[in-house]
């Protein structure tokens, strides 16, 4: 028994975002039954990939009435329904939250799009770096000098988007067990980044957040939370804080007897600073490195690659990395006491009578 078990979704195909947040209540244990389009859902999706393990997988045409009278019997049936289409999009196709909530009351509608469902960009279109930027996110990545740097897609879809997605829906699943009514969930990944800023804009209210991009204590502006290239190529990250972790890094690059070495916090000074520890770090390779920090409290860590990561001793210790269907890939987070989430599978094919018949 998982934390999720017994809860019902229907996830309806689509990309990264609602693949991911319905990944997440997957792992956690929900019966995932993901609704696929004929052909497929398009180059940028993998077939069986990561993001839509733990599922069973129904091909339906929704634009047929058959297609979508086998999605609503799922729906009569299902707990939460995921959907990622524009505003108004699930309405014409004959399955948006009103048609969906008279034929199951309970139902948790979950809407999972980049500028929500109202507002003047509800309709337009947009991706990751489209949703930061208005958001705020975007501006303050990035070096000093240069122009903003995009994340890859990580922020908007992934943290601000699908897992929003998730959270909500466990919310209108827990408020359900008092009201005993579905609710509509609309996780907007404009919303989502900009919830990500919240630390950023207490910063900004108290003045701790004074520069521009690349000059702040926590965008890379500060040399002791960076990053430096290492004598084979390889990069190590320094998050050097607070004094005692300061002092720490200073001991491990030898450079705590130097008398001519700036201060933590002289910011005028720290360009020079920035060159002590670039040199020192230019002088062995990544993991030599690596080895002489791992013994102390310095929050100094090397930056592994995707491919890297899984054999860390802490992650192989952990286990935070499986093997599904071939593909190494991360395990379910977050971990659980009594309920602990299972291996996922890769997804399977199956039809909409044989997931009627399970959940009957």
């Amino acid at each position: 028994m998982s934390a999720l078990t017994g809860v019902k979704v229907v996830e309806l195909a689509g990309l990264a975002p609602g693949p991911f947040g319905c990944m997440v209540l997957a792992d956690l244990g929900a019966d995932v039954v993901l609704v696929e389009r004929p052909g497929g859902t398009g180059p940028f999706v993998p077939p069986n990939g990561p993001l839509q393990r733990g599922r069973r997988t129904v091909t339906l045409d929704l634009k047929s009435p058959d297609g979508l009278a086998g999605l609503l019997a799922l729906v009569e049936k299902a707990d939460v329904l995921v959907e990622g289409y524009r505003p108004g999009v699930a309405e014409r196709l004959g399955f948006g939250p009103e048609t969906c909530e008279k034929i199951n009351p309970r139902i948790v509608y979950g809407r999972m799009t980049g500028w929500g469902q109202d507002g003047p960009l509800a309709r337009a279109a947009g991706h990751d770096i489209d949703y930061l930027a208005v958001a705020g996110a975007l501006d303050p990545i990035g070096r000093a000098g240069e122009r903003p740097h995009a994340p890859i897609n990580l922020l908007a879809d992934f943290a601000g988007g699908g897992m929003l997605l998730a959270v909500g829906v466990l919310a209108a699943l827990l408020e359900r067990e008092r009201s005993g009514l579905g609710q509509v969930v609309d996780a907007a990944m404009v919303d989502g980044s900009a919830l990500l800023t919240t630390f950023l804009h207490g910063m900004l209210a108290t003045g701790t957040w004074r520069g521009g991009r690349g000059e702040n204590l926590l965008d890379g502006g500060a040399p002791f939370y960076d990053t430096y290239r290492a004598a084979d190529g390889g990069h190590l990250a320094v998050g050097a804080l607070e004094p005692q972790f300061y002092a720490a890094l200073l001991k491990g690059l030898g450079l705590d007897d130097d008398p001519d070495l700036p201060g933590q916090f002289e910011r005028r000074r720290w360009p020079e600073l920035r060159d002590a520890f670039t040199e020192r770090f230019a002088a062995r390779t990544r993991d030599e490195w690596a080895e002489t920090f791992a013994g102390l409290d310095a929050c100094v860590s090397p930056v592994l690659t995707p491919a890297e990561a899984p054999g860390h001793p802490h992650n192989r210790a952990r286990s935070a990395f499986v093997e599904v269907g071939g593909v190494v890939q991360p395990a379910p987070a977050p971990r659980f006491g009594r309920t602990p989430a299972s291996v996922p599978e890769p997804s399977r094919a199956a039809t909409v009578p044989e997931v009627l018949e399970s959940w009957s």
